[in-house]
């Protein structure tokens, strides 16, 4: 995953080529031979089985494709973390699915599977999307159980948050199409509805377990067979002969809801053009970062054209603001520029860096979104802010702050896009992960980091060349300068979005040419209207 030396030899284009592919494998899941073993168990493979539960030609915009990537080697592959996830329409209803896939290690969930399905969850509760359960699964890695099981943040976050979105009225469905086994047996059964395949299993505790823990001798169907919960214990609301009886009942009764008769009705328009080729941003951006370029013109190729009205532009000029529309949607954008710009105040100031003119300006254009109820989507090309004696009596802190405070308080929906750097406090100001974007998303050259992998190398040298001048005589200087060269390729391994998309800093990596293509159905998913909390139970098995 390291940058090679000869990275800027690269161009973006032949590295977003190389992602494609490597993520046309990744679809691919456990591999050929646990497809196979699916089949052989009558069952359709996850991507198989959302195919036919989206509508035709639907598009499947896919969360978490890089989930746990190269994190669990000692355990194998675990692609995708073992579950897929996104947004597709389902009888013209924008559904969250979220599928175990079974080819992969039976499904079981390992950390990254969990944060993948928190994640889901959230969006899919902040948005007002219903969700689909397309449950296969094994349940817990149980070697991982301590990573997996206690938090808050760990496996019983799921079914606490089954219940919290049941009582906010966003319909659950939930099909059990293979196993589901354990603590893993709460989560179809805190959903609105149930459908189950024959030959699947739900229990508590699987025949080996109960026979071991009391001693009773049970065959699998009478313990938790889907004939046994529709006819005996009542839990099953759907009884299916196979997936592909599940599926269409699965798109029969999402027909049902309200929203699914307005689309009927719906007819699109024909969407407004931006004003450049969604093509010319591979002239604007290098893949190695170096290059300068005027983020209006990658704006242009994706706002809509002519809907550009820039919010003080002759001010703080290191940051762009503007209100635009995209594909007719208004919002506000808050963009970091990569050219080098003159201010009257401050004479010269460096692209990507963030200074207190533009964080004063940037956090006054958001309260103003904000009064305005437009969403706000972030194009991070970041450095961080600027550093030295000049900025700090400027107040670059204060102002930092102040952009910090707006951001962290602001209520409106907001997509954040990294189109090359995200370091540092330049990742918090422009609403990076932990600043709750609805959505947040990558180029393939995208880097993120506290700083940069040279930088890194760098300070932690000095610091320990100037203790070994003090009298520090631990490291010899060759020794240094194995650590500077250590600390440099771990920076640079680090810094690879993919790295980033493995442990969910971003929901997706995107190809830059399809940029406005995303944001036009994210800003649709993003601008439903969130549910409002009250204190009240939501639907309750009997």
């Amino acid at each position: 995953m390291a940058r090679s030396s000869t990275s800027s030899t690269v161009t973006l284009r032949d590295h977003c080529v190389g992602i494609a592919r490597q993520e046309a494998v990744l679809r691919e899941g456990g591999g050929k031979a646990g497809l196979e073993r699916q089949r052989k168990l009558g069952r359709l493979p996850a991507r198989e089985r959302i195919s036919h539960l989206l509508d035709k030609d639907a598009r499947f915009f896919e969360i978490g494709l890089w989930a746990a990537y190269k994190m669990y080697q000692e355990w194998g592959n675990i692609v995708a973390a073992g579950t897929v996830a996104g947004i597709g329409e389902v009888a013209g209803v924008p559904c969250m699915i979220i599928a175990n896939d079974a080819s992969v290690k039976a499904g079981a969930f390992f950390p990254q599977t969990v944060k993948k399905l928190l994640r889901a969850q959230r969006i899919a509760f902040e948005s007002s999307l219903p969700i689909i359960y397309l449950v296969d699964s094994a349940g817990v890695f149980l070697p991982l159980q301590d990573e997996i099981f206690p938090d808050e943040d760990d496996f019983g976050r799921i079914f606490r948050n089954n219940s919290v979105i049941s009582a906010a009225g966003i319909p659950q469905f939930a099909a059990i199409m293979g196993n589901c086994v354990a603590g893993g047996a709460y989560l179809p059964v805190l959903c609105d509805k149930i459908l189950m395949t024959e030959g699947s299993g739900l229990y508590l505790a699987g025949p080996s377990l109960v026979q071991a823990a009391i001693g009773q001798v049970v065959d699998q169907e009478e313990l938790g067979g889907a004939r046994m919960h529709a006819e005996v214990s009542g839990t099953v609301d759907f009884y299916e002969k196979d997936d592909l009886s599940c599926l269409k009942r699965l798109r029969s009764l999402v027909a049902l809801l309200p929203e699914a008769e307005s689309a009927k009705q719906f007819k699109p328009m024909k969407p407004p053009r931006s004003a450049k080729n969604p093509e010319a941003v591979y002239d604007l951006v290098s893949f190695d970062g170096q290059k300068q370029y005027d983020t209006r013109d990658l704006l242009a190729s994706i706002v809509d054209l002519n809907s550009m009205d820039e919010y003080k532009a002759d001010y703080g000029k290191t940051l762009v603001t503007t209100y635009a529309r995209i594909s007719g949607r208004a919002v506000g954008i808050v963009a970091n520029q990569r050219l080098q710009v003159r201010t009257k105040k401050e004479g010269i100031q460096m692209g990507g860096v963030i200074y207190s003119d533009s964080a004063d300006k940037a956090a006054r254009f958001i309260m103003d979104c904000n009064q305005d109820g437009l969403p706000i989507v972030f194009f991070q090309d970041v450095t961080g802010f600027m550093v030295g004696r000049d900025a700090e009596q400027s107040g670059i802190i204060r102002s930092g702050a102040k952009l910090v405070n707006a951001v962290s308080n602001s209520v409106v929906p907001k997509i954040t896009v990294v189109v090359g750097g995200s370091f540092g406090a330049g990742n918090y100001a422009m609403c990076g992960k932990a600043y709750d974007p609805r959505f947040i998303v990558a180029w393939p050259n995208a880097r993120y980091a506290v700083m940069g992998a040279a930088q890194a190398a760098d300070t932690v040298f000095s610091i320990l060349a100037r203790a070994q001048e003090r009298g520090d005589k631990k490291s010899a200087p060759e020794e240094l300068e194995q650590l500077h060269a250590k600390v440099k390729q771990d920076y640079e391994e680090q810094t690879d979005i993919r790295y980033g998309a493995a442990r969910g800093w971003v929901d997706a990596i995107i190809q830059p040419h399809e940029t406005r293509e995303n944001l036009i159905r994210l800003l649709q998913f993003a601008s439903r209207p969130m549910p409002k909390a009250r204190f009240h139970t939501g639907v309750i098995q009997v």
